[in-house]
């Protein structure tokens, strides 16, 4: 018994077996026990395939068995006299502890809040939520080391004044690049085009085909494609004929200034007829709006009731190939640019010409 209560390190020998006991039993419990519950809980996945029972098995690995063996840990420790280097040791070791889980509880919450918003976006929609996700925990890793050095004793003014002017330096030296990364995440949740949708931007038109992190590539028409930056796309006016329901169709038609009024009475009913009888096609109007230079105008607007463009250069083949037939048979003539000459004699001209010959 006397080597029991021996001393060392300000503990007797008999307080370490306790140490040591305690840990040792508690250990065990929470072994068993965790095995227990996650025993139940992966049985009763296996029956009902809920991802709520996965994400607890995660959760209870994770975080739930850590923080047990731990709190065992420092419980056991409060049971023994511990020098000042020893206490600030454990404290510093619990303060670590707590950091880390908790930026690990919040890097998964993130990933799982970004991953639930990205299941129905598409392959830009992963990009953005992978790219979203590492910023985030990227964020949440930096505070907690901060938080970690300041809670040991570290100065850290001075390092994050330094973190600062340096970030401030990379930032200008990446502008461009930057501009483009905000600029898709800014294309991700404004939602402007999709891959798939057919676009015009300034000058550029083609078929979406990838949105990248710097990029959007556009499939043209002529079969090439077209790599734009991102910052050009959000700054360019975009017309999206994805989301276009029908297309308006606009005809100027110009007939001879002799065609008679009853022919002239007769066109916007027959072209009200074409467009009527056009399947897909919506008749607007047909007016006679103008007089030209050489021509009477006739103004048609009509609706195609379709987005895709083939079928809308059908729709219009067929109804200007109607019109055309339509006005050979009312004896209507298409106008064309002319020219009348009108020649007049001087009055010099006239008196020399009237003059006898001798």
């Amino acid at each position: 018994m006397e080597f029991l209560d021996s001393v060392f390190w300000n503990n007797t020998v008999l307080d370490y077996v306790v140490f040591f006991g305690v840990l040792l039993l508690g250990a065990l419990l929470i072994f068993a026990l965790g095995r227990i519950a996650l025993g139940r809980i992966a049985a009763s996945r296996e029956k009902t395939q809920s991802s709520n029972a996965k994400r607890l098995l995660s959760g209870i690995k994770q975080y739930l068995l850590p923080i047990a063996y731990f709190s065992l840990f420092y419980f056991c420790t409060q049971m023994l006299t511990l020098s000042e280097q020893l206490n600030r040791l454990v404290g510093t070791l619990s303060i670590l502890f707590s950091i880390v889980m908790g930026a690990m509880f919040l890097s998964s919450l993130v990933a799982y809040s970004f991953s639930k918003l990205g299941k129905s976006k598409g392959e830009s929609g992963s990009l953005a939520v992978k790219w979203l996700v590492r910023l985030a925990k990227g964020a949440i890793w930096g505070v907690a080391l901060i938080l970690f050095l300041d809670n040991a004793g570290v100065k850290i003014t001075s390092l994050v004044t330094g973190l600062g002017i340096g970030g401030i330096a990379i930032a200008f030296a990446a502008q461009s690049a930057l501009s483009d990364v905000f600029c898709f995440f800014t294309i991700f949740f404004d939602k402007p085009f999709e891959i798939g949708d057919f676009i015009i931007a300034d000058e550029h038109m083609g078929t979406v085909e990838h949105i990248g992190v710097k990029s959007t590539r556009l499939r043209a028409i002529g079969g090439e494609q077209l790599i734009i930056s991102n910052a050009d796309l959000t700054s360019a006016r975009v017309r999206n004929y994805k989301t276009m329901q029908q297309r308006r169709v606009l005809i100027t038609l110009g007939v001879l200034y002799d065609t008679p009024n009853e022919t002239l009475k007769a066109i916007p009913e027959l072209i009200r007829t074409i467009v009527e009888e056009t399947e897909d096609a919506t008749f607007s109007r047909a007016h006679f709006a103008s007089f030209g230079a050489y021509s009477l105008n006739f103004e048609v607007v009509y609706f195609v009731q379709s987005a895709d463009y083939e079928r809308y250069m059908e729709i219009n083949q067929r109804v200007n190939l109607a019109i055309k037939e339509g006005f050979e048979r009312i004896g209507a003539a298409f106008a064309f640019p002319t020219s009348t000459v009108q020649l007049q004699a001087s009055s010099s001209t006239l008196g020399a010409e009237q003059q006898p010959k001798s």
